[in-house]
């Protein structure tokens, strides 16, 4: 009996930090769920995080551990998936090169993401990298010649980006890669703490790692609505962060938070103290599982190296296809 060919995703994060749980509304949960029906590979892009962190290189090495335990807490199973480190993969820096050189600077500088990010990070002079690491991320995903990107709304450019490569590639030469279509997160993204986009670099996430009074902590300085002071001011949950909560992790409470907000009947602390709990148990199974695979010292090696030989010989493919193409083997001169 033919084995049945599934089409293949490739999402990943960079390790800068812990994962919050507005990566895992906006992705990790996602990602269990496709692993059940897809090939996926979870790229861990170490080289990303030289584009505007050169000067924190020694974090990598352990954020790149506590991601994988992250991975494993919420149910991403490396016997259904591959997890890798994009360094670990050299082809994937030489697709990088060859993809350099069919798209221009103007385009790149044209993505919206990039502008943004450069406005954010608040770097004066970004370098190349920085400018040019949506080709990077290209190399990443056609490395393994994915069908599947799961991203936010706000990294669609790079996903056109992505298979603009693709396009001019096979157009140029021959056509070893798939047009990789994006797939969007359910969720819209997560408000932190203080209103801002969730982020590790602003300090305003809820850590899946957290505990529980680092959770209730958070939970109560986050700001709610401005307006509503007293027991009995009419609130505006549309407006509260608090709300956006329960909106993305509690669906079935939000009516009846709105209406006891509405009316003035649920005070902005007694909100928060719900919400803290409720949480909390949403995220003690996760901390319960990582407390488990904390206890085996090696299974992150054994994982990432078994990630590693998977995606190796993925890449190995792709390369040998990209040279052919290219008519750059040169063994028989």
């Amino acid at each position: 009996m033919k084995k049945e060919i599934r089409k293949i995703v490739l999402t990943g994060d960079r390790p800068t930090g812990l994962l919050h749980l507005g990566h895992y509304v906006g992705s990790l949960k996602n990602r269990v769920e496709l692993q059940d029906e897809y090939e996926c590979y979870f790229i861990i892009a170490d080289y990303q995080v030289l584009t505007d962190q050169l000067q924190k290189t020694q974090e990598i090495k352990n954020n790149i551990k506590e991601i994988v335990l992250d991975y494993l807490s919420v149910g991403i199973d490396p016997k259904k998936s591959t997890i890798f480190v994009q360094s670990q993969i050299p082809e994937i820096a030489e697709l990088y090169l060859i993809f350099s050189m069919l798209v221009t600077f103007a385009r790149v500088k044209r993505n919206p993401t990039v502008k943004e990010e450069i406005k954010s990070s608040g770097i004066k002079k970004p370098s190349l990298g920085f400018i040019s690491y949506p080709v990077s991320q290209a190399a990443d995903i056609l490395c393994v010649r994915a069908n599947y990107v799961p991203v936010g709304k706000d990294q669609l450019p790079h996903i056109e980006l992505t298979r603009e490569i693709a396009k001019t590639f096979n157009q140029l030469f021959k056509e070893v890669f798939p047009i990789p279509e994006p797939i969007l997160g359910k969720t819209p993204i997560l408000p932190g703490l203080d209103g801002q986009k969730m982020s590790k670099s602003r300090g305003n996430a809820i850590y899946l790692k957290d505990d529980k009074k680092t959770v209730e902590k958070k939970v109560m300085k986050t700001i709610t609505d401005p307006q509503k002071i007293h027991l009995g001011d009419k609130g505006h949950p549309e407006i509260c962060n608090i709300y956006k909560y329960y909106q993305a992790f509690f669906p079935e409470k939000t009516e009846e938070v709105k209406k006891m907000c509405q009316s003035g009947k649920l005070s902005c602390v007694e909100c928060k103290k719900q919400l803290a709990k409720i949480l909390n148990e949403f995220l003690d199974p996760f901390r319960e599982k990582r407390k488990e695979f904390e206890k085996k010292p090696k299974l992150v090696e054994e994982i990432l190296e078994k990630g590693r030989k998977n995606t190796q010989k993925r890449v190995k493919e792709t390369s040998e296809m990209v040279k052919e193409a290219m008519r750059m083997r040169y063994e028989n001169l």
